[in-house]
């Protein structure tokens, strides 16, 4: 007789550059996690740093408090497991020791920060869950708030998988402070980009030609909406694009445009407007070394490769109940 599994209810609290994310899933081995519920706080942490990257007072107080925030609304919504995880604001600031003890004095939670490479490779899972065997060989790119993370392979664990730090966030803050942001310092900013990326370059070429190219970030979802992909309430389903030639000539606008006046373009939120011009750099950048004329969108990205990853290790007949912390 077949067996049911009954599906768990986990959840993935997400410290990332720009967002502090709670995404609550239900999910068991073999199935594909369907989302529940979304809490989200736009806490921006790559703003509040002191002058030597350390976290600030205050961007260690509101992330305290939504830390705790979100283990309530986990208890409310059935959560049997949190999974806590912290990426390159916290990985790369001199106190960051210090801000996650304070996490877990205060709140219980233990964030887990993951390296560059591991949020290459679990995106990369994601991806590859997302896209089947039938993709074939994979060039993923992810632009985060601090970071770039790319990843390139065959099988379920990537070939190569690397971070540098070109988040859109960072360059933002040490590139672009003027809204606009002034042409020169655009200019040299593209040039860095390229830089930085073409230091790297030799490691994904080496792979071969990619059969499939894919974007997992929101900077890349806001990017193919803006050249005319289908809005994200059609659901994930829909095929979404970029095209590198659309994708040249935002990256030419974007940089001249106000905060406001990016806002007012389809797909783009107030607490992203700021940073998607370095964000267009960046992608135009990668896009043209790697030769990628079109890349396709993904809905999962790095939250959905932690669950997965996790539901891979739970032995068939592990209970619910002793996913409990």
């Amino acid at each position: 007789m077949a067996r049911t599994l009954r599906a768990m209810r986990l959840g993935v609290l997400d410290v990332g550059s720009n967002t502090v994310h709670l995404l609550v899933v239900d999910a068991h081995p073999g199935a594909r996690p369907l989302p529940a519920y979304s809490h989200r706080m736009a806490l921006r942490l790559a703003e509040h740093l002191e002058a030597d990257g350390s976290i600030s007072r205050d961007g260690a107080e509101r992330l305290t408090a939504f830390v705790a925030e979100a283990c309530s609304v986990a208890e409310d919504q059935g959560v049997v497991r949190t999974m806590a995880f912290a990426t390159s604001a916290i990985r790369e600031a001199p106190n960051g020791e210090e801000v996650l003890a304070s996490v877990r004095e205060r709140t219980g939670v233990d964030l887990q920060v993951l390296s560059g490479g591991d949020e290459a490779r679990l995106t990369f899972l994601a991806v590859r869950r997302w896209s089947g065997w039938s993709a074939g060989r994979l060039l993923v790119l992810d632009i985060g708030g601090g970071s770039l993370e790319v990843a390139a392979g065959d099988d379920e664990d990537p070939a190569v998988a690397f971070s540098v730090p070109l988040g859109a966030g960072r360059l933002t803050r040490d590139w672009l402070p003027g809204d606009p942001p002034d042409p020169d310092a655009v200019r040299a900013l593209r040039k860095h980009v390229r830089a930085e990326l073409g230091a790297r370059l030799r490691d994904v070429l080496l792979l071969g030609t990619p059969d499939r190219v894919v974007g997992s970030s929101k900077t890349f979802r806001s990017l193919a909406r803006i050249a005319g992909a289908a809005p994200y309430d059609d659901g994930p389903y829909v095929r979404r694009v970029l095209r590198r030639d659309d994708l040249a000539e935002w990256a030419a606008k974007l940089p001249g445009m106000t905060a406001r006046k990016r806002c007012q373009l389809p797909g783009v939120s107030a607490d992203r407007a700021r940073q998607l011009a370095a964000g267009a750099l960046v992608a135009h950048a990668a896009m043209d070394l790697f030769d990628v004329a079109e890349l396709e969108i993904s809905p999962w990205a790095l939250r959905e490769g932690i669950i997965l990853r996790r539901l891979d290790t739970l032995p068939d007949d592990e209970p619910a109940a002793s996913l409990r912390p």
